[in-house]
């Protein structure tokens, strides 16, 4: 890996080297002796090379030295200011030697990189380390979304089954209702009837002399619990009446027949259904 960046900065630096040195011999030829545009371009290119081997030394070590940095990119700008005049005072060839005048400072750039890989690079134990975590990461959020979905899928089951239990307690508990209202409804068309009504009245008549019960519907609903009934003398009618009244009108409003015969029957006094009722009657009609 570290082949990668430092084998282009090689590369990079030979080729600039080379050209600026080139560069400034053909430049400065005419003006001067060959030996002394020789000394020139190795001049720069030795500053050039001086102060990167020592960037490299320091890299080496952990360290960091800024004014060595800035020599070396003034080398490096120096080398390519020589390449940009030798292009602008060139007939014919300007935008050849333009196009190439920036390898210096690329070069430059390219050392840059390789120093950041050298300070960001990780050893091969801390790479399978991170690959190792990063695939135990994948793994466990793997693992959570089939067990999301599994869990998803397993509640989706029972909402489904106890809908359909819903459905189907629903659809008894609508025949059960259609059921009782059509009993309901015969009970009631029953008790309306006229011959009911006579039948009725040749029952209860020889029970109650002189009333006509009229037969009410039983009540469906919760049922109150009745005391066990103790054994008490019977009361007559006249008696029965003032029992009823008085337990009818110890409420402001006065109570129902059902309340009444619940507190009747709390008080301990004996009577039968019939009976009550008919006192019942008595009381509500007087």
């Amino acid at each position: 890996m570290r082949a990668k960046t430092v084998l282009p900065a090689v590369a990079m630096t030979a080729v600039s080297m080379v050209l600026t040195l080139a560069v400034v011999v053909m430049w400065l030829g005419p003006a001067v002796s060959w030996p002394v545009a020789l000394i020139v371009g190795l001049g720069i290119d030795g500053g050039w090379l001086a102060t990167l081997a020592y960037e490299r030394r320091l890299a080496a070590q952990g360290d960091h030295n800024r004014a060595v940095t800035a020599v070396g990119w003034c080398f490096g700008v120096l080398a390519a200011g020589v390449l940009v005049a030798h292009a602008l005072t060139t007939d014919g060839s300007a935008a050849v030697w333009l196009a190439v005048a920036w390898l210096p400072v690329a070069a430059k750039a390219l050392w840059l990189v390789h120093g950041l890989w050298e300070r960001t690079a990780l050893t091969p134990a801390a790479l399978a380390a991170i690959r190792g975590i990063g695939q135990e990461a994948r793994d466990e959020a793997a693992v959570a979304r089939a067990r999301l979905r599994a869990e998803a899928a397993t509640e989706e089951t029972r909402l489904t089954a106890v809908t359909a239990a819903g459905a189907r307690v629903a659809r008894v508990q609508a025949q059960t209702a259609q059921t009782l209202a059509g009993a309901w409804s015969t009970l009631e068309t029953s008790r309306k009837g006229e011959e009911t009504g006579r039948a009725l009245t040749s029952v209860t008549s020889p029970v109650t002399p002189g009333v006509t019960a009229r037969w009410e519907l039983p009540v469906w609903g919760p049922i109150e619990p009745v005391p066990a009934l103790e054994a008490a003398p019977a009361l007559t009618d006249d008696e029965l009446d003032v029992v009823v009244d008085q337990i009818r009108h110890s409420q402001t409003p006065a109570l129902s027949y059902r309340e009444m015969a619940t507190r009747f029957r709390a008080a301990g006094h004996s009577a039968s259904e019939v009976r009550l009722r008919a006192a019942w009657k008595r009381v509500v009609a007087a």
